[in-house]
């Protein structure tokens, strides 16, 4: 490690605050520096050449260095680097982007709102149905249900609204209009004999008692991600979205369709919801939207809902919501050159060609001892970690099973996130077969090195 390298780390220590870390770790030990990428590859101050096989935090879509969306952002830099969207402000890059993205758009959306992330987007969803319910002669419609492991942003709402209770201990949260059912864990939670569309006819009940608990009349929507990448790439069992959308349906409740992960292609569709037949009524999207290049999401709904949003407005004199950086000329076309290049190099034809060897060589590790389930789609793909597969006897937590496969993962070269016992596996969209081979033989390595570990402590 040369002395930059070292300068960066003691400078990183003493004053970084890190999200989603673990603060005395890494008061102690300090980050792992990254230093730059390129393609399918990021390196570290170790010197080491490691597949990004997480694509960042699912985020970096087109992979490191592209020149293109480099130059989309300096050309852009250039021209008009600010412009406010406040006081019936605007500019061409997010004009174009909000027609470009609305026709893209699964289900008949029509209008389009900007932020900065996916939590931003979650959030002003959040309001924009609590404000429009008030306008429909609504306004005890505010609860919002999610799922126990859902994922959905970390400001107050979003996080309140994610199933997660480790970003729930010592903020006093979650707030009380969010409500959580249960985790669509098929391997973990079936009961013996029962079927994937039993299962999912079980969660379907358990959601509509819930609601009925609580009072149809009281709640406003259900988030959902296509599938949960926040629980550790935990795909919808056999029946799961038909028999959901029927008890929305029942109610009149919303369907939000958080597609920050699944959106741009990763499950071998543009959107997860085409993968699963969702039918949502709002639809946010983040991440690949930019491929990570720049900091934007965004919030499409219909006309329907504009409608009451100008009824509001009317009364008040102004729509009363909104960001300093929202839809930032940058970030617009940053966005506009990524779907253009989606278009050009036809993103989702690549992921279902490669996603064919992609699942097969992720299956192929299904019979290691360490792992109980392997489940995917597209690139995107999820790994249960058990002691015993056949009883579903978890390992004991202090092994942290799952951490010590990423963190053997890394030393191989290979980047990967455990959520708990849970390995989630989602390269970058450009990942090319020779790079698969490579990732999925290095995992197995790291499989290998857990379970020799393991095996010594059991």
């Amino acid at each position: 490690m040369n002395a930059d390298a070292k300068r960066s780390i003691a400078q990183d220590k003493a004053h970084h605050v890190h999200p989603q870390s673990n603060l005395r770790q890494h008061a102690e030990n300090g980050p792992v520096m990254i230093t730059h990428g390129k393609g399918v590859y990021i390196y570290d101050s170790e010197g080491r050449e490691i597949i990004d096989g997480f694509s960042g935090l699912g985020c970096v879509s087109l992979g490191y260095h592209n020149e293109r969306l480099a130059n989309a952002a300096m050309r852009q830099m250039n021209t008009l680097p600010f412009a406010p969207t406040f006081y019936n402000r605007s500019h061409p890059k997010v004009a174009e982007l909000g027609e470009r993205l609305t026709a893209l758009a699964p289900n008949g959306m029509t209008r389009a709102m900007f932020q900065c992330s996916g939590s931003e987007a979650n959030d002003t969803a959040i309001k924009l149905l609590w404000y429009t319910n008030t306008a429909k002669g609504e306004p005890e419609r505010r609860k919002i249900i999610g799922r126990v492991r859902g994922y959905h942003g970390n400001t107050i709402a979003t996080v309140s609204l994610s199933g997660q209770p480790h970003m729930h201990a010592k903020f006093g949260l979650p707030l009380p209009e969010f409500k959580h059912t249960e985790l669509p864990n098929y391997y973990r939670f079936h009961i013996d004999g029962e079927t994937e569309e039993e299962f999912s006819v079980r969660m379907a009940s358990k959601f509509e008692e819930l609601i009925l608990a609580e009072g149809p009349e009281t709640i406003a929507a259900f988030f959902a991600e296509p599938a949960i990448s926040g629980g550790g790439a935990l795909m919808p069992p056999d029946g799961y979205w038909e028999h959901m959308q029927a008890v929305l349906r029942k109610y009149d409740i919303k369907l939000l369709s958080d597609e920050v992960v699944c959106g741009f292609g990763r499950t071998g569709n543009l959107w997860g919801s085409d993968t699963w037949g969702m039918k949502p009524d709002m639809v946010t999207c983040a991440k690949a939207l930019s491929a990570a290049f720049f900091p934007i999401s965004g919030l499409m709904f219909k006309d329907d809902m504009y409608a009451d949003m100008m009824k509001n407005s009317d009364e008040v004199g102004v729509f009363g919501h909104g960001y300093t950086y929202a839809g930032h000329p940058v970030g617009a076309a940053v966005a506009l050159e990524a779907l253009d290049i989606y278009d050009e190099m036809d993103l989702v034809g690549h992921v279902r060609k490669v996603s064919e060897k992609f699942l097969s060589k992720c299956h192929a590790l299904a019979d290691h001892p360490l792992v109980a389930e392997v489940r995917g789609v597209g690139l995107f793909c999820g790994f249960e970690l058990m002691k015993d597969a056949k009883t579903r006897e978890p390992f004991d937590p202090a092994l942290k099973v799952g951490e010590m496969v990423q963190n053997f993962a890394h030393d191989r070269g290979l980047y990967l996130r455990a959520i708990g016992d849970r390995i989630s596996f989602m390269p970058p969209l450009i990942i090319n077969e020779d790079e698969i081979e490579v990732a999925t033989e290095r995992f197995k390595g790291a499989l290998d090195d857990a379970s020799a570990v393991v095996r010594a402590k059991i």
